[in-house]
């Protein structure tokens, strides 16, 4: 029963407007907005019919006079639940990447035509949903998205739907934006350092594992005993530490050539690791990869931003 209530519930949204993505911003008119009786809904129209059936069968005109009432207020409580929705404008949708496995934060600007306030509107696409309890002008909702692949994340619907005043009756409207999101690769976890520098113009940096002692400073608490310059320290009477530097290449080559024993998910998870790593080290780095122009060497968030955009936009398969 629920599969078939799935095939079903798809093929009402297919025929739902609007029918294939629309840029922003969207206005939602009168004829986009949907509206059905909630399952209170429907037990208040059978309470609302025994109360009918039975002040005419006793002549009873105030129960008469009840129902009625209580009829008219269902109705008008249906026009406003569609008011609710009516005039709204989806102005734009935004998100910055993140790596798969994350979830993306949508952000969904909204505003409206009128200044009528507007009351529990809930916002959803897929298993994230949004609640806003009241706005006037405009406002923004977030909604956390899973992602799972590396990419451009499926254009999704996006519903607006609310049960104001009463509950009674359900009102919503769908918007399809064709806005492009984009899912960067995820980094390999523990991954190797970075792989040798090139060029002439060397600089370095601070590390254990180097051979030139750069400075003495004092002990801190886990420093490891070979590290101790004993001689300086007597002669100070307090201990002191040897800091050693690394001479360090002036760009970073991370070519997709040089991991050809890695699988090929394996390959970009590992290049995306190094972008990662020598943006933290405030390293220049070239990006090459196959059939495409080699990116920089250069340094920074555009740059960053490129050679995971370029990682992210690789064929998912590749016959090795």
């Amino acid at each position: 029963m629920s599969a078939w209530r799935q095939r079903m519930a798809e093929r009402l949204r297919q025929l739902a407007r609007p029918r294939a993505p629309e840029p922003l911003p969207v206005a939602i008119g009168r004829r986009r907005v949907y509206v059905l009786p909630t399952r209170f809904g429907l037990f208040f129209a059978v309470l609302l019919l025994a109360m009918l059936l039975g002040a005419l069968n006793y002549n009873n005109n105030p129960a008469l006079l009840l129902a009625l009432l209580l009829g008219a207020t269902a109705m008008a409580s249906m026009i406003v639940a569609h008011l609710q929705l009516s005039g709204l404008q989806v102005q734009a949708l935004s998100a910055e990447p993140v790596p798969a496995g994350q979830a993306i934060v949508l952000h969904l600007a909204l505003s409206a035509a009128d200044p009528r306030p507007r009351r529990g509107l809930r916002v959803e696409t897929g298993p994230a949903h949004a609640y806003l309890p009241a706005w006037r002008d405009s406002t923004v909702a977030i909604l956390e998205l899973p992602t799972q692949r590396r990419g451009w994340l499926p254009r999704q619907r996006i519903r607006l739907s609310s049960t104001q005043p009463l509950g009674l009756a359900l009102a919503w409207a769908w918007v399809w934006p064709d806005s492009a999101l984009l899912v960067y690769p995820a980094a390999e976890p523990q991954g190797p350092p970075l792989p040798s520098g090139q060029g002439q113009a060397e600089r370095s940096r601070l590390s254990p594992a180097g051979e030139d002692v750069h400075h003495l400073r004092g002990y801190r608490a886990g420093d490891p005993r070979r590290a101790i310059a004993w001689k300086p320290s007597a002669r100070r009477d307090t201990l002191l530490v040897r800091e050693y530097e690394q001479p360090l290449g002036q760009d970073i080559v991370l070519d997709w050539a040089s991991l050809s024993s890695l699988p090929y998910e394996k390959r970009i998870a590992r290049l995306a690791h190094w972008v990662e790593l020598a943006e933290r080290e405030s390293r220049s780095y070239r990006l090459t990869l196959p059939a495409q122009p080699p990116l920089g060497p250069s340094l920074g968030a555009a740059h960053r931003h490129a050679c995971l955009r370029a990682l992210a936009l690789l064929p998912q398969a590749e016959a090795e």
